[in-house]
């Protein structure tokens, strides 16, 4: 979700159908990305009740299944200025927990990432 209201989405239509064995096997995105010290936080925006497609959940559940990964899902958007209503971990066997709600919680969750990964 981004600031811009006029940003595009990347369209990836053109991809289907070109595994012929797995025609509806096309890329996919995420929000957003951060490395420190060889460790990922990969950030997934949804609107409240906006549901995840097939293929992103598998994408998302073996990013979560690796090492030094951590897959966050934040309801909410950025339309104007942030506003995260919840957040949910995926673990690495694939369950979901919600972690927080507001957008406090979640700046003090990304503090808490970066020491992590940073070894503090």
């Amino acid at each position: 979700m981004m600031r811009n209201p006029y940003a595009t989405h990347t369209d990836f239509e053109d991809f289907k159908g070109l595994i012929l064995d797995n025609p509806n096997f096309i890329p996919s995105n995420v929000d957003g990305i951060c490395e420190r010290k060889g460790k990922f936080l990969v950030m997934e925006w949804k609107r409240e009740n906006e549901k995840i497609s097939k293929g992103q959940e598998i994408l998302l559940k073996a990013l979560a299944a690796q090492t030094n990964f951590a897959v966050i899902i934040i309801y909410g958007d950025t339309d104007n200025g942030m506003n995260i209503n919840k957040f949910f971990f995926l673990q690495p066997q694939g369950k979901c927990i919600l972690i927080g709600e507001g957008n406090q919680a979640f700046k003090d969750y990304f503090i808490h990432w970066y020491e992590w990964a940073n070894g503090n």
